[in-house]
Order: structure tokens, then sequence, then C-alpha cells
């Protein structure tokens, strides 16, 4: 009952991590500094959009920790003996293996690769969260200069 009690606890932190805020890829969220600043914007127009992925910043010590956790109490229900000692050792490495890898993926953003032709002629790119309002031809409004927000005008 008590390894039960555990893996729960485990497992609610591995589906917790995956619950992050993924909306501070959009272009509708601005980070604190940015706040009560005057910045430049322009406008363009969205060349092409190919779709990527943004990685996430993860410690992946829940995913790792959380998957040798289970995979170690899992190994230790197997046989008896030194052959459940071994069971167990190789079920929680795998398990830390698998618990990564998934915190990894998790922690991805479906995002777009924006190629955005400026008004002043300049091209760019900028990646930032997917959103089906962002095609090609669309018109947008840049704001910031190094850090840049893409908004489609409607």
């Amino acid at each position: 009952m008590k390894k039960m009690k555990i893996a729960v606890a485990v497992l609610a932190g591995v589906v917790l991590a995956g619950c992050a805020n993924q909306d501070i890829y959009s272009g509708n969220v601005y980070e604190g500094d940015q706040a009560k600043q005057t910045t430049a914007f322009s406008y363009g127009e969205i060349l092409s959009v190919r779709p990527v992925k943004i990685q996430a910043k993860s410690e992946g010590i829940i995913g790792t920790v959380g998957g040798g956790v289970l995979g170690g109490m899992i190994g230790s229900t197997v046989g008896g003996g030194s052959g459940r000692n071994i069971a167990t050792a190789a079920a929680a490495i795998a398990g830390a293996i698998a618990g990564s890898k998934a915190e990894e993926k998790i922690n991805q953003v479906n995002a777009a690769e924006l190629v955005i032709k400026k008004d002043n002629g300049q091209q760019i790119v900028v990646v930032q969260k997917a959103d089906p309002s962002f095609v090609p031809g669309a018109r947008v409004r840049l704001v910031g200069t190094s850090k840049v927000n893409v908004s489609v005008i409607k």
C-alpha cells in the first residue's frame, strides 16, 4: 500500500510537470520586464510558415526520479533473492531513462517559424507558439526589437 502511494505521488508530479505554462511562447504574452516600457513596432507580411517545436527549459529531475522510482517499484515485484535486486536496479535505470525522455517530450511546444518581410524590405525569422492565423500573405504587426511578438492584423 505504501508503494502505491509513492507511485501515485510520483506520477502526479510528472503529470504536473507537463502542465507548465506553455503560453509564454505565444505573441500574446509579455515578460514582466517588458511591461510599462516603450518599444518599437513595425509591420510586415508573412512569406512562409514552417512548423517547429520549442523545447521548454526543464531540469529533467521530476521525470528521471519519478521514472526511476516507478521502474524500481515495478522491478521489485519480479523474481526473488538476488534476481529481484537485479530486476529492481535494471527497471529503475530503464524507468529513469524513460521518465527523462517523457518529461522532455511533455515540455515541447508546437511552434511556427515565420519568415516575415517587413515593410522596409528587411526579411526576418521569428519563432513563436503556433497560431492558425499564421499563413503566408497575412499582414502582421511586430512589437519589439530583439524579442519580438508577432500578431496578425485582422
